[in-house]
């Protein structure tokens, strides 16, 4: 068989230091099984087999017996006379070297052990002095060194064997035995050793045997102390005999190798100069008061040095994690706890006839927007349970039946009676922005978050929020836009509201983090809201599947994927369904008189998209309606796509009942924005009242054109009004961050480094009266002049902060009329004032 080239090694440095000191001995393999049973025979069987080898002695030699001379007649005298010596003086030098032992410690000692921490442990000679008096005398008979010739020489001779036996000792010492004779070490390992094996992650364990009383073998020392080690494990099996222990790695390695248990051979994992292929064989740990080392490294849960790396490591973890949790998201974690229990926006959706119902009519498995228990608001629901759908849209939450003879004011015809012409009595009406499609401007409250987590819009604050996003849009929904809001709109005498909504009302698609469903029943109830207070509904959807400007308030900032880009086509697919869907619904009896306008997509960005793809579309998509039944008194509308007003004259013409749609504002061109305040209020009247009467009419423009959205603001200084986180035009901070590019400079009408935001975003509390003055008759100048076309939706009727953008926030601050169809001002160009007292920096 094969051997370990590093066993051959091991031995050759083992018989280079068993010569240095002494010691070198070649034995026989028979004199290996001879002394292996040694230590089991009796003492007198010991005496015995003495008594015959000395006899054997004398009768076979004849001859001196080495270098000292001396005769046959002479040897058993001197063999009995010197054995005796030798063990007398044994015994006197091994006291004297206890008691030395026990008041100091040798200089040797140390050195052992490191020589020991360094290299294999030479052989145990664990004997007593008998052993060596008995192996001297069998030495005599084979010639290898000559007895002492007087007692000078045997004390000298004494004297030698004590230091090897003090030696021995110490080296039994350091290999681990354990001492329970006269002294010595009780744990059966020096302290440094077991320092370095618990730095290497290895584990003490006992050596007990289950439970068996474990089988111990005793061995002699030099000085009469008796070493202890188990003999064999639980299952009897053999772990190491005293002959291989006193004999060495001649008689071990001669032995049929095996693999071992302990990495490198040795006992209890030490290096006695035996390989790995020795004769120990692999023993199970016993269950004993003594420790043995299991021979593989320690679970790093019990070694302390890694699990105090591991602690520092968690707690520094853990440091990091409250640090950013307490300084970058303080201030959105308040707004999301005011959000989530609906005490955001102007008053909150209520519960009060969530106790109609029992729970066990609504089955377990109802999704959400079909099971009451789990909405923010429940008023003015229908609560009865019914999966029934519509245009694959859920009935859920109306009731059966419903009145249209309520009418806004005594200006317009209650629902159920025809409006008659748009072009004698133009609509008159508000937008419910920002709330079932986010806009960041409207509710910056929404999107007050750290600017690294690139929150801009409804995309990437569902994706944000992710599980949380339910909770923190349904409350915004439920508390945003009441009934009351409806009511008041009424009160102002308004007669129209434009609802945006958007594609997720309806469905989603994989990838989409949109909140699904959910805003699809607050439209629904909005809806009958507007009924019962006589107001006419523009159906607005706002964001459609890829997006169709790119802005923020179609729900993703970016990209153009509405017939644009690689999925331009599956979008334009998608968003005809979206209109098959809703218009089967909106197609109800129900429905007939309280919309007024359905629209197709609000803003679609014609100056980058295909102007032939949009109209191909827009053609599409009107048919679809119109075949699904939407009456033919229902206006279709459709955006203006920034082409100019103009452009679209022949354009679309064999759509029956359609409108274009235009949104005005100053604050968005480059050149207007510049206007003073007399410009401004002098465009509106002159220049917008030109534009609609021209696009009103067929020769110049498309034909019935109204105005979906318009305000009173003269800059664009709102926070995140041209984006989360930019600047604007007004400063020259046009960009990400508020940045003032070279080539951009202050669109103020100083047109220079004066221009403020400060005053432009003041509440309506700081306003001058020549301020009022100015937004009155700007807002009044643009109502006059939209009324040349089909009539105007401001935007919108409420924000958190934009009081100029804010219906309900003029009409409070007396920059609006208190009734729309009671103004002061009818575009009388004589009586613009010129606002000398108005800086206009502002």
């Amino acid at each position: 068989m094969p051997r370990d080239p590093s066993t051959d090694r091991e031995a050759r440095g083992e018989r280079r230091r068993s010569t240095h000191h002494g010691h070198h001995r070649n034995r026989s393999s028979a004199k290996h099984d001879r002394d292996g049973d040694r230590d089991r025979e009796t003492d007198a069987e010991r005496e015995e087999r003495r008594r015959k080898r000395r006899s054997q002695s004398r009768r076979h030699t004849s001859t001196p017996r080495g270098a000292g001379g001396g005769n046959e007649s002479d040897a058993p005298s001197s063999s009995q006379g010197l054995s005796a010596a030798a063990l007398a003086q044994l015994n006197k030098a091994n006291a004297k070297d206890k008691a030395k032992s026990r008041s100091r410690p040798t200089s040797r000692q140390p050195e052992q052990r490191r020589r020991s921490s360094r290299a294999p442990a030479p052989e145990p000679e664990i004997r007593d002095a008998r052993d060596l008096a008995l192996e001297w005398e069998r030495s005599r008979g084979k010639g290898r060194f000559a007895p002492p010739e007087d007692s000078e020489d045997a004390e000298r001779e004494a004297r030698r064997a004590a230091r090897r036996a003090a030696r021995t000792r110490e080296r039994s010492r350091a290999a681990g035995y354990e001492s329970v004779g006269q002294g010595g070490y009780e744990s059966g390992e020096p302290p440094e050793r077991e320092r370095r094996r618990g730095r290497k992650g290895y584990e003490k364990v006992d050596g007990g045997g289950g439970g068996l009383a474990p089988k111990v073998i005793t061995v002699a020392g030099p000085s009469g102390e008796r070493y202890e080690r188990d003999r064999t494990t639980k299952g009897g099996r053999r772990v190491v005999s005293g002959a291989q222990l006193e004999e060495g790695i001649e008689n071990v390695q001669s032995r049929k190798p095996h693999r071992s248990g302990l990495r490198g051979g040795g006992f209890m994992g030490m290096n006695f100069g035996v390989s790995s292929e020795d004769s120990m064989l692999r023993a199970k740990p016993q269950e004993t008061e003594s420790e043995l080392w299991r021979g593989k490294p320690r679970p790093w849960y019990k070694q302390k040095k890694k699990l105090w790396w591991l602690i520092g490591v968690c707690t520094v973890l853990l440091i990091i994690i409250i640090i950013v949790a307490a300084v970058v998201v303080p201030n959105s974690g308040k707004d999301e706890n005011k959000r989530d229990d609906g005490s955001g926006g102007g008053g909150g959706g209520g519960k009060s006839n969530l106790g109609s119902i029992s729970p066990d009519s609504i089955p377990k498995d109802a999704p959400s927007y079909l099971n009451p228990f789990v909405w923010a608001s429940t008023d003015d629901f229908n609560l009865t349970y019914t999966a029934e759908t519509v245009g694959d849209l859920p009935l859920m939450g109306l009731f059966t039946s419903w009145d249209d003879s309520a009418r806004a004011n005594d200006k317009v015809p209650p629902l159920n009676k025809p409006w008659g012409d748009y072009t004698k009595r133009p609509a008159r009406g508000v937008n419910v922005g920002g709330w079932l499609s986010l806009e960041p401007f409207i509710t910056p409250s929404l999107f007050d978050y750290d600017s690294r987590f690139g929150i801009v819009d409804e995309y990437t604050l569902c994706s944000y929020l992710a599980s949380r996003c339910a909770s923190v849009l349904e409350a915004h929904y439920a508390s945003f836009v009441t009934e009351s809001t409806f009511r008041d709109i009424a009160a102002a005498g308004l007669d129209h509201v434009r609802i945006p909504f958007s594609y997720w009302a309806v469905q989603t698609y994989e990838g989409d983090p949109y909140l699904f469903r959910t805003s699809w029943r607050y439209l629904l109830r909005a809806i009958e809201y507007c009924r019962k207070y006589g107001l006419r509904v523009n159906l607005d959807p706002h964001g459609l599947p890829g997006s169709q400007n790119g802005w923020n308030h179609s729900g993703r900032l970016g990209a153009i994927n509405w017939l644009n880009g690689t999925e331009g086509d599956l979008n334009a697919r998608r968003s005809l369904e979206f209109h098959d869907r809703l218009s089967r619904f909106f197609s109800q009896p129900r429905y007939r008189n309280v919309i007024s306008h359905y629209g197709l997509a609000n803003e679609p960005k014609m100056t980058e998209l295909s102007v032939p793809a949009v109209l191909e579309w827009t053609a599409q998509a009107s048919s679809t309606i119109r075949k699904n039944g939407i009456p033919e008194d229902v206006i279709l509308v459709f955006g203006d796509g920034f082409r100019g007003l103009g452009n679209w004259q022949g354009e679309l013409q064999s759509l029956p009942n359609a409108a274009l749609d235009v949104h005005q504002y100053v604050i968005f061109n480059e050149e207007q924005i510049a206007y003073n305040h007399s410009q401004k209020i002098r465009f509106a009247c002159e220049g917008w009242a030109r534009q609609t009467r021209e696009s009103m009419d067929r020769s110049t423009g498309f034909g019935p054109t109204l105005v979906a959205e318009w305000s009173q603001a003269d800059t664009d200084c709102a926070k995140h009004l041209t984006n989360v986180g930019w600047g604007n035009r007004w400063t020259g901070t046009l960009g990400p961050g508020g940045t003032r590019p070279k080539d951009v400079r202050p669109r103020c009408p100083a047109l220079d480094r004066t221009c403020s935001c400060e005053e432009a975003n003041a509440g309506p509390e700081r306003w001058s009266d020549g301020y009022k003055r100015f937004l009155r008759m700007f807002a009044e100048a643009q109502m006059d002049s939209f009324e040349k076309g089909w009539g105007w939706f401001y935007w919108v009727w409420d924000t958190e902060d934009a009081a100029q953008w804010s219906y309900k926030k003029g009409m409070a601050a007396g920059v609006l009329p208190q009734k729309a169809y009671e103004r002061e001002f009818n575009c009388d160009l004589s009586k613009i004032p010129s606002f000398s007292d108005l800086p206009e920096t502002y």
